[in-house]
């Protein structure tokens, strides 16, 4: 439960670190996020002493999620970047959902009566935000199922460790991104190496900042049942609705705000429902689900 608390609420505050770049193109961004995040983890591989092979049946597995991430991570900086952060918020208010659906659908997963009921708060929120919004909100969409899906993949790699699979994963895409960042640098047209200092450093370390929130995700994700973590996660769009709001001064207008009350709602029926009782059964889940992970 504390590595998806604390993942999640990383993830609410990156639109502060990623609007620092907002003078690089987000492709760009992109590219740097994958490199580095994939050079990071597989140092962490090796100073753990295993070695960064592809299991035997996984690889399709491993290359899929490669390309949801490569997805996901370019319409969250492209939604920050053109000053979408309230729907990019939109987005990981709709992906618990997604989560807690595929979590149904590909594991059997079962909820309380009470988390029915925040489940239907939710789901009503986002239906109504929708409406409201008079438009497809198609940042918002493969944001939440780009993340859905690359969930449901890490729930069904069981035995491998979340920073072997991060490495594993990112080593697809990886030699691209780095191709095309050396062919921005010789043509003079990339940022990277050719702005400011600080410009170039904020780009390396995004892959810290990349990794770190999804390894958190990763561990909790094999430990906890996926409907849990996708109530959880409401945490993230949370801190991003209000940095979007207050800090970057996007609009919230009145008419959406039912929408979010209804989410909110949702969040104090869960809560209600993750008191010591449940709790108790949830450590079960939780010990299923680490043993899978080998420990």
């Amino acid at each position: 439960m504390g590595f998806a608390v604390t993942g999640f609420t990383i993830w609410g505050t990156l639109p502060l670190y990623w609007n620092l770049l907002s003078g690089v193109p987000a492709f760009e961004v992109l590219l740097h996020r994958v490199l580095w995040a994939f050079v990071l983890a597989s140092i962490l591989v090796r100073v753990g002493g295993i070695p960064v092979h592809a299991p035997r049946g996984k690889r399709r597995y491993l290359l899929t999620a490669a390309l949801l991430l490569g997805v996901n991570w370019f319409t969250y900086v492209f939604a920050i970047s053109i000053g979408r952060v309230v729907d990019a918020s939109l987005g990981y208010y709709i992906n618990p959902l997604v989560n807690t659906l595929l979590g149904m659908v590909f594991f059997g997963e079962r909820l309380s009566p009470l988390r029915w009921v925040a489940l239907g708060f939710a789901t009503a929120g986002v239906l109504y935000l929708g409406i409201e919004y008079g438009a497809v909100p198609w940042v918002s969409l493969i944001l939440a199922f780009t993340f859905g899906f690359y969930g449901v993949i890490k729930k069904s790699l069981p035995g491998l460790p979340a920073t072997h699979g991060m490495a594993l994963e990112l080593r697809y895409i990886a030699p691209v991104a780095a191709a095309l960042i050396v062919y921005g640098v010789v043509t003079g047209e990339a940022v990277f190496l050719r702005g400011s200092a600080a410009t170039s450093l904020l780009l390396v370390a995004g892959g810290g900042v990349t990794l770190t929130p999804l390894l958190l995700f990763a561990g909790a994700a094999k430990r906890i049942p996926l409907a849990n973590v996708g109530f959880l996660q409401y945490i993230a769009p949370t801190i991003t609705l209000v940095i979007g709001v207050v800090i970057f001064g996007e609009p919230f207008t009145l008419q959406r705000l039912p929408g979010f009350a209804a989410v909110w709602v949702a969040l104090i029926l869960y809560s209600i429902s993750s008191m010591p009782r449940a709790r108790t059964g949830s450590r079960v889940e939780a010990g299923r689900w680490s043993a899978s992970d080998g420990g």
